[in-house]
């Protein structure tokens, strides 16, 4: 867990008002989250801790690009990802109910790893449905969509051929 290590700020000896990390992410950030959705990584964080009196501002950002396999095809595609996520730190005993945007460290806590946060906003960012942008324009040539296209239902919706039962049901319309 040493390349974790990065990732954990002490933030006791910060004077007050904004200090600025940037980390590197690649796919090896990913293993320790045991996390083998795509094969390449190529993001860049950013992290703004704003330190206040009584408690900490975090604003994290994410950009690059991560190589996806297309639901569809099985294509690989680099998706471009940017996003980002604001998060308060204070300091007391923890809420029984604990909520996204803000963190309650125990009093005396002098660092944080933000990690997993860094992990969270990028398994957040990525698209449910992952599929290649050649597929979405029709510019994608491959053995599996063109074997897709051929297995593509034919519509034979023929005039006239419906059930005269449901006419009058039609009518009620």
């Amino acid at each position: 867990m040493d390349a974790i290590k990065e990732f954990t700020i002490p933030f006791v000896g910060f004077k007050q008002g904004k200090h600025h990390f940037e980390f590197s992410i690649d796919e090896t950030f990913f293993t320790h989250f045991e996390f083998n959705d795509f094969d390449q990584a190529s993001l860049k964080g950013q992290l703004t801790l704003d330190k206040k009196t009584s408690f900490l501002k975090l604003h994290f950002e994410i950009k690059g690009l991560v190589l996806l396999a297309c639901d569809v095809s099985t294509e690989l595609f680099n998706y471009p990802m940017e996003t980002d996520f604001d998060l308060i730190v204070k300091f007391g005993v923890p809420p029984d109910n604990p909520t996204d945007e803000i963190l309650v460290l125990p009093e005396g806590s002098f660092q944080i790893d933000v990690s997993h946060y860094f992990y969270e906003m990028i398994v957040l960012a990525l698209p449910q449905k992952r599929i290649h942008p050649g597929i979405k324009d029709g510019s994608l040539e491959s053995e599996i969509v063109e074997k897709l296209k051929e297995l593509e239902p034919k519509e034979t919706h023929l005039k006239g051929s419906e059930d005269p039962r449901w006419d009058k049901l039609k009518d009620l319309l």
